[in-house]
């Protein structure tokens, strides 16, 4: 499924679901239009590395897109990101229930697991001017290997780490995305901090 943009998001259910006030409904649906894409492309590198698997997790943002407009365009445009990246995650984990149940299915019926030979790690941000190849190299080599680091993160510590670093969340906001308490966050974070720092070594800094 091609990506949908954050216009056609807003579009899409903005009709049926927001009240029909004139220029009131205008101006919302031209807030959340910048609000998604301005969140779009770190939500789908959330995404890409949580399930490694480009065209799903292009789905899961989209569906995230809709849902919050769907069920929170009234809510204040603080609120939308906390509640975007909890439709996010909770996307995300019933990604991975799907697959461990559709994996169990393939064992019990003597199917191998279909490997996807031709992922491609996320990009990493575009790098600054003036940056010989080297050190180009040794940035794109420390990115790939936070990544992988990332997914070996056991989820919470994933989610924790992705949305308070990528995301830039405060404490209060990454629980509301996750739905547990600021103490939780706290923990899942520092121990992800640790796990990565052990695990990068050299390429931590």
């Amino acid at each position: 499924m091609s990506p949908v943009s954050a216009d056609a998001a807003v579009i899409a259910v903005s009709s049926a679901c927001m009240p029909n006030t004139g220029a009131g409904t205008l101006q919302r649906e031209q807030e959340l239009s910048r609000f998604l894409a301005e969140v779009e492309k770190r939500a789908l590198r959330i995404a890409q590395i949580s399930i490694r698997d480009r065209d799903e997790a292009h789905d899961l943002v989209q569906n995230a897109m809709i849902k919050l407009v769907r069920k929170y365009s009234n809510r204040g445009d603080d609120e939308w990101t906390p509640l975007f990246y909890r439709i996010l995650q909770n996307g995300v984990r019933d990604w991975h229930r799907r697959q461990a149940v559709r994996n169990r299915v393939m064992v019990w019926t003597g199917r191998s697991k279909d490997e996807d030979g031709n992922y491609d790690p996320v990009a990493s941000a575009p790098d600054p001017g003036g940056r010989t190849p080297d050190e180009q190299l040794q940035n794109a080599q420390a990115m790939q290997a936070l990544e992988v680091a990332i997914r070996e993160l056991p989820a919470r510590q994933r989610e924790a780490f992705m949305l308070r670093t990528f995301e830039g969340l405060d404490v209060r906001d990454t629980a509301t995305a996750m739905g547990c308490s600021e103490g939780s966050v706290k923990t899942h974070y520092s121990r992800a901090v640790h796990s990565l720092r052990e695990t990068l070594g050299e390429h931590w800094q």
